[in-house]
């Protein structure tokens, strides 16, 4: 798992409360239901680094996709419980990025999940890969400088 205190860079923050419809039978979050946390989380990240996903497909003709995505649950997360979901760039590519995720509850500091993404570059067309445009790959690199 990509580390977060191995990177001299801070991460990306996004704060978000578990709702009714998060949580299962049990109460709790549906293991499912954390991909949508991280999700979210990836795409106010690009929002606030580069530019929303839209723009990007239409003044770039390129989107991120979720190539690869391995998750560990450590602990559940329950209804109302306020949640920091982070993202930090790991290791860019000329045509993907590997980030590392987690989801930390904000009452206790204690970690729920934690995940690593690889994201392809692609052409928002033909849905093949392609380079992550220079520019663009400029502003992911300072995203989470301090």
């Amino acid at each position: 798992m990509i580390d977060a205190a191995e990177h001299a860079l801070p991460a990306f923050r996004w704060r978000t409360r578990v709702y009714w419809e998060d949580t299962d039978a049990g109460g709790v979050v549906y293991h499912a239901g954390y991909l949508r946390f991280l999700e979210r989380a990836r795409t106010e990240w690009m929002r606030a680094a580069v530019m929303g996903q839209d723009a990007l497909r239409r003044l770039h003709g390129i989107v991120f996709v979720v190539r690869e995505l391995r998750i560990a649950y450590d602990k559940p997360a329950r209804l109302d419980d306020e949640l920091d979901t982070t993202v930090q760039v790991g290791r860019q590519r000329s045509a993907s990025l590997d980030l590392g995720q987690t989801i930390t509850r904000v009452a206790d500091g204690v970690t729920l999940a934690r995940a690593d993404v690889k994201v392809a570059c692609v052409d928002a067309q033909a849905f093949v890969p392609r380079r992550i445009p220079q520019d663009i790959a400029v502003l992911i690199e300072g995203s989470t400088q301090a």
